[in-house]
């Protein structure tokens, strides 16, 4: 009797919790059913480039007003069912409190009330605890200056914010979609706070705050614990403003996933285009035979060749690999054309005839390790998700080891440092994807000719599409450094672009610095010998 009561009470418990989510539910929804959107005040920061004149502004009426209707209909059409499920969990409750009670548990009346309030309570205590973690009512010790969290600063327009990549755009505009909703909805919740009269100003004619009166915000995120906004508002007094805090809380880390993943039969076929380049081809088979065929082991690779143009020396090299290594896994594809990447890549991928495969789209002054070979496979899965790795790229060697007697080997040189190399974050063109998530897509655009171009549109169309892009740094992907030429037949607009690239890959800007100031260097170090003779002892 005992074990039923407690089996009873248990599945009371549970089915008590779930009518208080659902009461939560309802209100919430009744809430936003009823309450004005604040949306439709004048905030910008949502739309920017609105439109203008008295026809623009009816049609946007009318497409709000639409909008709200389909809105309300689906309210109410949620409304309708969360009451019937809340009538049909009443007469189970009922019928379950009275069978408690027959069987002599007692009333359990205040069983709803009680849970609802822990629950509550649980909950206030929770975010309050994240908000006491967080540097807001007061600052915390820091170890350096490195684990300081900087802040964006934002307007109704732009946000202003500490880009770190070699790129640094000082300013975002458009801003991201994401971040201009999560700002919108902190400038809404502060003039909702700003508006609300307290008690004893209910008699007094109150300033109306809007957008206008909007200075400056700054925000920052403690990853483990929230967001902190700070906004800024003229206030009804000459020099006087109104300062609103807010903190969005992070919730406890929830286990979305726990999975094992084979990769043992996962094949990569790496695809290369290529034009001349005999050395550089020659550099990349020496990395291949290491990396894919004594280390991995599950490689493909397929050549795209473009002209005869030392098309013999290309096919030797592969031969001579495929003796020596005892291997059978490349393909040789000739194009007598014009050298076109995309229509290269694009030309390999279609020529696999075997199940789906992996895909690596790569150039031949590309160096890559297995470390990198493994995030290719774990990165990537067919209908779901394609990688793109922000490669690192290798500054001249020429320049960074100037001051050595030797170079050394091109494994010792790729190391990632701020005076080796940068993230090259605006490249798309090294990436690992599935060929049916490639075929599907459309493949490349082969109309662009020559280097550049049809990596970026590739890219974009997998934005619009429905599959996850995973993009990051990947530690064991490097550009290796050749020189660049500006061509002659280059217009002056063009000419100048070129030279700024060849710059960014030549060396880091402090490293230019010292070479462009080197007489002013040297002739400093010439005073400082004429100025410290030999001491007389």
């Amino acid at each position: 009797s005992m074990m039923l009561r407690r089996g009873l009470l248990a599945w009371v418990s549970r089915v008590v919790l779930l009518l208080v989510l659902l009461c939560c539910c309802f209100s919430l929804i009744y809430v936003l059913a009823c309450s004005p959107r604040a949306d439709e005040n004048q905030v910008t920061l949502s739309r920017a480039n609105g439109p203008t004149g008295n026809e623009g502004y009816q049609a946007l009426l009318q497409e709000r007003e639409e909008q709200h209707r389909h809105y309300i209909s689906s309210l109410k059409k949620q409304i309708s069912q969360l009451k019937e499920a809340l009538q049909e969990r009443s007469e189970q409750l009922k019928n379950v409190q009275g069978s408690l009670e027959r069987a002599g548990a007692g009333p359990v009346a205040g069983l709803l009330d009680g849970m609802g309030e822990r629950s509550h309570t649980d909950l206030q205590e929770f975010l309050r605890t994240q908000l006491n973690r967080a540097e807001v009512h007061s600052g915390t010790k820091l170890a350096s200056e490195y684990a300081m969290v900087p802040f964006e600063s934002f307007t109704l327009q732009k946000v202003y914010q500490l880009e770190t990549g070699l790129t640094r755009h000082p300013e975002e505009k458009p801003i991201r979609k994401d971040k201009r909703d999560e700002l919108t909805e902190t400038l809404e919740k502060a003039l909702e706070a700003l508006n609300t009269p307290e008690d004893e100003d209910k008699t007094q004619r109150r300033h109306v705050y809007t957008t206008s009166d909007f200075t400056e915000g700054i925000y920052r995120t403690e990853k483990d614990k929230g967001t902190l906004y700070e906004l800024t508002f003229k206030g009804n007094q000459n020099h006087e403003f109104r300062r609103l805090v807010f903190f969005r809380p992070f919730g406890p880390v929830m286990k979305v996933k726990n999975e094992r993943v084979d990769t043992s039969n996962m094949l990569i076929n790496i695809v290369v285009p290529l034009a001349k380049r005999t050395d550089k081809f020659r550099q990349f088979m020496q990395n291949f035979r290491e990396v894919c065929i004594r280390k991995d082991g599950r490689i493909h690779l397929t050549v795209v060749y473009f002209g005869r143009d030392q098309v013999g020396e290309v096919k030797g090299i592969l031969e001579n690999t495929s003796k020596e290594m005892n291997f059978k896994n490349f393909t040789f594809i000739q194009l007598n054309e014009e050298f076109s990447r995309g229509r290269g890549l694009d030309t390999g991928a279609r020529a696999w005839k075997g199940n789906n495969i992996l895909l690596f789209f790569c150039d031949v002054d590309i160096y890559f390790t297995v470390e990198f070979l493994n995030s290719c496979r774990l990165n990537a899965q067919p209908g779901k998700k394609v990688f793109y790795p922000i490669l690192f790229s290798q500054y001249n060697p020429g320049l960074i080891y100037g001051h050595h007697d030797s170079i050394p080997p091109i494994d010792q040189q790729l190391v990632i440092k701020k005076d080796t190399g940068f993230w090259r974050d605006f490249g798309f063109g090294m990436t690992c994807q599935y060929r049916s998530d490639f075929i599907n897509i459309g493949g490349f655009d082969v109309e662009i000719k020559g280097w550049g171009g049809e990596d970026v549109h590739l890219y974009r169309k997998y934005l619009h599409s429905n599959l996850m892009v995973v993009r990051s740094p990947s530690r064991g992907l490097f550009h290796l450094w050749h020189e660049k030429h500006c061509a002659d037949e280059l217009t002056p607009e063009q000419y100048r672009m070129c030279m700024q690239s060849k710059a960014m890959n030549e060396a880091s800007h402090g490293q230019l610095g010292m070479l462009f100031f080197r007489h002013e260097i040297e002739a400093h170090l010439r005073k400082q010998k004429q100025k410290s003779p030999v001491k007389k002892t």
